[in-house]
Formats: structure tokens, C-alpha cells, sequence
């Protein structure tokens, strides 16, 4: 593939665009299914050519939470398809009308959802983003360019072809859509000039990256930075809820962006809390990381620097913080937090709602674990990734968030007077 393949690929999304913009929503749902059939179709061959990829990027010395991302088991395979039946069982998210009036003359005026356009999504190690986006893409209308890591290539591309032939065969244009092959950056620095074809790209993968992307390109970026999650556990926290909140938000896997990065402890609970915290972690095999009151009460544990505050470790180590009050929590979240998923362990309403009101993420858990904020527990099927901006979308980035609105009047030859 050269350069100008990808400004080929650029202008044959923009044309299937503007035809999957009327594809009604039966189709779309239709061709949902049938990308699933195709896939597992060639379910042996993805986990061959997978497993063929997972030894190269072994060999190549790669780290084991990069390893594990890249990775296509049985299980794996299946939550794929699942999200593909999801994402088609949601409503419908265009044409609907989202506010209208008629006006004094008689003229008739509503505003209506209609898809972005295209979408662009570069994105690192995670094979399943591949079914994701296209899912999403194609439920909310959207033509969609791929452009995974190098390290998964041939996966994602037998995994795109399988699709393309389910889309078409349920009546989708050739072009909804499309990857690109072409291994190294040159591609991807061709694509970030494509702003005359693309409405809107989404990074996903390491900082390094999205700030590329951003800085790279004048097209918009949907961007998903760091995903610094907090747990706040109250003064009144249930001990045995807290420590099962604290562990899951950690434990259940260290290298998402909604693992729990910094445990926040009201100075009223940590002499209660914190041994509890200390062995349930260590049976978890998580080093802590404390400030010097959680080192005076959990003697042995390593100090937090100041740059342990702002760190997304996607590994298992935790920083915790005694704090006092849920006002020094808010105020601690709100400075090192990166907007992504904060939570609060508290049996007050009144302690709930101000933790709601004055964290500035764009997701909230009251007593639930941060593991929980995402596509599928949010009713969402498939997502493309979780945005910390606040435009165009903010958190979970699914059909309805792959949508934009255009106005109609509806007149009976009115002029302007």
C-alpha cells in the first residue's frame, strides 16, 4: 500500500458514508448479525493467526500486560460476537427527533440525529476494538477506516474481511468498511491529513499515541487519556463492602483504564481499614504505595512520592492516601484525576450527592466498583472507548455518542418577512 492508497481508502469512506446516511435501521441490524456469522466462520483461523502473533510479540521481548491485550482465546472470541448482538438489539440511534416546535406561521422545525460520517479509529494491541468499532460504527450509520497496531496486523485483517463480507451481503456499501494494511507510521501520518474525508478520529492505546494523533492532525480527536481512577471510602463505610469495592476496582484486571489507580481513606476509618485493605491486597499479590500516615499505620509499605498521585500504573501497584474528609477526597480527585471513573463507599446520601455533584469525571460510582464504567454494564453493547473530553462525547463512547443532529423546517411556502 502506498500513500495514496490511504487517500483512496479516504475518499471510498466518504462515498459509502453519504449512501449508509439512508440504509434504514433494519439493514444495519441485519448486517450486524450476518458480521457475526462471518466471524465465526473463521473463528480457527483468527485464533491461529493470533496465536503466530502472540509468539512474535513474545519473542520481541514485549511486556505480559501487552501480550494479554493482544490475545484472542475461545473466551475472548465469543464477548466479541456477544457485542456485535448487543450492539444490534439497541435502538435505533438515528433520525430520531430530538426537540421541535412549530412556530406562529405554521413552519414546523426539528432537530433530528444523523450520523457523524466518518470515523477513523488508530489503536494499538486490542484485536477486539476491531469488532467493537465496526460494530458501533455500523449501527449508528457510520463508514469506519481501521488502522490497529502493527503487532496484530494479520488478525485484524482477517477479522475486517470477515465483516466486510457480512455488511455486504446484507446490502451495506463495499466501503463501510475498511483497514489499513500498511504496517509503520507513513500511513497513519497520511490518514491525520485526511480532515477534507474524516469527521472525526479515535486513538486508543497509550498517551504517547493519542497525544500524537491530537497534535498531529487538524481533523477532531475523540481523545481517551489517562485513566487515573480513585476510590474514596467514606468515614462511615461498611468495612467488608469497602475492602470487596477497594479489591475488585484493582484486582479484577490491573492493566484497564478503569482499574483503580489511587485509594483515598477518610482518617476517621483508616485505623479500622487500612490492615484489613493491607492483607487483602497482599493476598492479591498488589504492592501499596502510602502516603505518611498510611505508612505510619501499614508499617513496611513503600512511601508515595508526589508523582505517585498522577501515575496510571496498568500494573499492580497501588497508592493510598488518608484523608480528612470528603472534601479533601473531591479536592485530591479533582486535581491529579484525569475525569475518567471515580467512585465513593459511603452509606450517606448526602455524602453520595456531593461527591456527585463536585467530581468532574465523566463517570461516578456510589458504592460500585470502578471495573463497572463501560459499554457493557452501561446498557451500550460495544463501545469505541471511553472519552475524558467533554466534546463531542464524554465517557463511553457507543452508537448514540457516534451521532450528530441536523435541523429540519418543515414549511408550506413561508417566507421570511
Amino acid at each position: 500500500m502506498n500513500c495514496d492508497s490511504v487517500l483512496t481508502i479516504a475518499q471510498q469512506s466518504r462515498a459509502a458514508a453519504r449512501q449508509l446516511a439512508s440504509v434504514s435501521a433494519a439493514a444495519r441490524n441485519r448486517a450486524l448479525a450476518n458480521m457475526a456469522e462471518a466471524l465465526e466462520a473463521v473463528k480457527q483461523s483468527v485464533l491461529e493467526v493470533n496465536a503466530l502473533e502472540i509468539a512474535k510479540a513474545r519473542d520481541a521481548g514485549q511486556s505480559d500486560a501487552m501480550v494479554k491485550r493482544l490475545t484472542i482465546d475461545d473466551k475472548t472470541f465469543n464477548y466479541m460476537l456477544s457485542r456485535l448482538t448487543k450492539v444490534a438489539q439497541l435502538p435505533d440511534p438515528l433520525n430520531r427527533v430530538l426537540t421541535g416546535h412549530t412556530n406562529p406561521a405554521g413552519l414546523r422545525v426539528y432537530k433530528k440525529s444523523v450520523p457523524l460520517g466518518v470515523i477513523g479509529i488508530i489503536y494499538e494491541s486490542r484485536p477486539n476494538v476491531t469488532t467493537d468499532a465496526a460494530g458501533v460504527c455500523i449501527k449508528s450509520g457510520n463508514a469506519v477506516i481501521l488502522r490497529g497496531g502493527s503487532e496484530a496486523l494479520q488478525t485484524n485483517a482477517i477479522l475486517t474481511d470477515a465483516m466486510v463480507a457480512g455488511a455486504v451481503a446484507a446490502g451495506l456499501p463495499q466501503h463501510a468498511i475498511q483497514i489499513i494494511r500498511m504496517p509503520g507510521h507513513e500511513a497513519v501520518g497520511e490518514l491525520l491529513k485526511m480532515d477534507g474525508y474524516i469527521d472525526v478520529l479515535i486513538p486508543r492505546g497509550g498517551k504517547g499515541l493519542i497525544q500524537r494523533i491530537a497534535e498531529g492532525t487538524r481533523i477532531p480527536v475523540i481523545k481517551h487519556y489517562d485513566g487515573i481512577c480513585h476510590l474514596y471510602l467514606a468515614g462511615d463505610a461498611e468495612p467488608d463492602k469497602a475492602v470487596a469495592l477497594a479489591v475488585n476496582s484493582k484486582c479484577q484486571s490491573v492493566q484497564v483504564c478503569n482499574a483503580l489507580e489511587t485509594l483515598l481513606v477518610d482518617s476517621q476509618c483508616a485505623e479500622q481499614l487500612l490492615p484489613l485493605l493491607n492483607e487483602a491486597f497482599t493476598a492479591n499479590h498488589i504492592e501499596l504505595r502510602g502516603c505518611e500516615r498510611t505508612q505510619t499505620l501499614l508499617p513496611g509499605i513503600a512511601a508515595a512520592g508526589e508523582e505517585d498521585w498522577s501515575i496510571e500504573y496498568l500494573a499492580p501497584i497501588l497508592s493510598v492516601k488518608v484523608v480528612a474528609g470528603i472534601q479533601a477526597a473531591i479536592d485530591h480527585i479533582n486535581r491529579y484525576g484525569s475525569g475518567h471513573t471515580d467512585g465513593i463507599v459511603t452509606q450517606s446520601l448526602s455524602l453520595a450527592r456531593q461527591f456527585e455533584e463536585q467530581v468532574d469525571s465523566a463517570s461516578v460510582m456510589i458504592n460500585a466498583s470502578t471495573r463497572l464504567s463501560g459499554g457493557g454494564d452501561y446498557g451500550l453493547g460495544s463501545v469505541v472507548g471511553i472519552s475524558t473530553d467533554k466534546l463531542h462525547v464524554r465517557g463511553p463512547v457507543g452508537p448514540d455518542e457516534l451521532t450528530t443532529y441536523k435541523w429540519v423546517a418543515v414549511g408550506d411556502g413561508h417566507l421570511r418577512a
